[in-house]
């Protein structure tokens, strides 16, 4: 295995393949969806010089379990290292599943009521996230771009400052970040912040997340505010739930600057469109509008999750059929709900929520012939769950919160020109991007109706317009232009490719 350390380490918990045995041998595949955050973050592999790439992670072990810890993986990204960090099953429940599952996500997202303190293990999160900086820290140059992603690695800035105080820090939050007085719930909310503080950037989906880090920043950190800028057209009117009409992008905290940035990701259009015009997707299309016949479909689509609206998007299809017996029989509501995370109580009680919901609406409207909601509880193949999107009327898309929101993006992509409505929780933070959705207060049953309403009764030339101007929001802000925006930021805190930085 080579030494040659590495300019840009990416520090995420998710391996960036999938792990199988054949044959007796270990292999490592490529992810099942070419379409998501995996396969985005292994491109900018292709933007460093080859093999100048590392990404840490961890792989689910056993105490003294023995396995390569680091591997060399080649594939279409050019070539990188990948530091497998080995965490025991009871470590994993305690990080994982309790203190970032049942304390941290609740908060993030605006739940206070449901956060949970009493079997937090803090000292095991710390652990975790010192052995997580030791491995980046191991991999990189002494001043690589190490970027760290999402909230169950906040304390891995402050050790990597310590171990490589030339380095330059980056870290991206995927969750919303709340308002001071939710985040200031957490205990911990001091050293959290502090080892945040300890970056070179820290980015967020959408200006608000940023503008409510900045505000706790100067409020519980005594960091001032050295620089605002005002916010892209691009991202929302004015008047939306989550609209801002200026960014911080500059803090100054104990003689250090941050950064501060907003650039919500992309999906990767142009395949989208790619995969629905297959031939093998065209025959999947036809047979499920052949299945509907005349009927409508809507489809409802995310993880077992609180936080994700499913309930009250089916709740909003029950109400729907109540008003407008017209339509027994003639619509069909399509759910998607994949567990996000095992052996975990909140969750259970979702999904069981949830199948009950099912059972209620099945049980008051279906027909000899007709079923009027039709759940998938298991993971959907990509090229099939864009099939079903480019077959939809309807996206339901109804979060109670959420950092970006994926599924409304990649259904505009799929709809590839065709109408189509979208339905859109305006607390998703794609919100700001999609202004000609028919945004909605998930949290309102009339307004929720109202949507859906809109959805099913909105003219063809008007629903033609509206998706034509989504697609064209989603193809201007898609992967590709969110890449070359975080590498403009990371050119900013000084990162280039090995010839760049002799050359500087």
């Amino acid at each position: 295995m080579s030494t040659k350390k590495s300019s840009l380490v990416i520090v995420y918990h998710r391996q960036p393949y999938e792990e199988a045995v054949e044959d007796g041998k270990v292999v490592f595949r490529p992810n099942r969806s070419p379409n998501g955050i995996v396969p985005t973050l292994k491109s900018f592999f292709q933007r460093t010089e080859p093999g100048a790439g590392a990404w840490v992670a961890w792989k689910h072990a056993q105490p003294g379990e023995a396995f390569e810890r680091v591997v060399h993986i080649d594939d279409v990204n050019g070539g990188y290292t990948v530091s497998r960090l080995p965490l025991t099953p009871e470590e994993v429940e305690s990080f994982y599943h309790v203190t970032s599952k049942e304390a941290l996500w609740p908060v993030l997202h605006s739940f206070p009521w449901l956060f949970s303190y009493d079997n937090v293990d803090w000292d095991t999160f710390r652990s975790v996230n010192r052995k997580f900086a030791e491995a980046a820290a191991a991999q990189a140059e002494d001043d690589a771009v190490i970027w760290i992603h999402d909230y169950n690695l906040w304390l891995v800035p402050a050790y990597l400052r310590q171990l490589k105080p030339k380095a330059k820090i980056a870290f991206f939050h995927h969750t919303p970040f709340p308002a001071a007085d939710v985040f200031n719930i957490l205990p911990w909310r001091q050293e959290i912040l502090e080892s945040l503080l300890a970056c070179d950037l820290v980015g967020f989906h959408i200006p608000r997340y940023a503008r409510n880090f900045a505000e706790l920043a100067r409020a519980l950190g005594g960091a001032e505010i050295a620089e605002t800028v005002p916010v892209d057209a691009g991202f929302g009117a004015m008047g939306q739930a989550l609209s801002e009409p200026d960014m911080p992008v500059k803090l100054r905290v104990g003689g250090r600057t941050v950064a501060l940035d907003s650039a919500p990701v992309g999906t990767d259009a142009a395949l989208i469109r790619s995969v629905v015009e297959k031939p093998a997707s065209r025959a999947i299309q036809r047979e499920i509008r052949e299945g509907l016949g005349d009927r409508r479909l809507i489809m409802a689509v995310g993880r077992t999750d609180y936080t994700k609206g499913m309930i009250e998007a089916m709740e909003g299809f029950e109400r729907l059929l109540e008003r407008r017996p017209e339509l027994i029989g003639q619509v069909k509501l399509v759910v998607t709900s994949v567990r996000a995370a095992a052996s975990m109580k909140v969750y259970d009680d979702t999904q069981r929520n949830i199948e009950a919901t099912v059972g209620r609406i099945n049980g008051r409207f279906s027909k000899l012939d007709w079923t009027p909601v039709v759940l998938f509880s298991n993971s959907t193949p990509f090229e099939t769950l864009l099939s079903y999107y480019h077959a939809a009327d309807i996206c339901l898309t109804t979060p109670l919160r959420d950092g970006l929101n994926l599924v409304a993006k990649e259904y505009v992509a799929a709809k590839a020109g065709t109408p189509g409505a979208l339905v859109l929780s305006e607390f998703a933070g794609c919100a700001v991007e999609l202004p000609d959705a028919l945004l909605t207060n998930p949290y309102s049953k009339r307004n929720l109706d109202r949507a859906l309403d809109e959805a099913l009764d909105m003219p063809a030339a008007e629903a033609a317009e509206r998706m034509r101007r989504m697609e064209a929001a989603v193809q201007r802000c898609d992967i590709a232009c969110w890449a070359d925006h975080v590498f403009a930021e990371f050119g900013k805190i000084g990162f280039g490719t090995t010839e760049n930085r002799a050359a500087a």
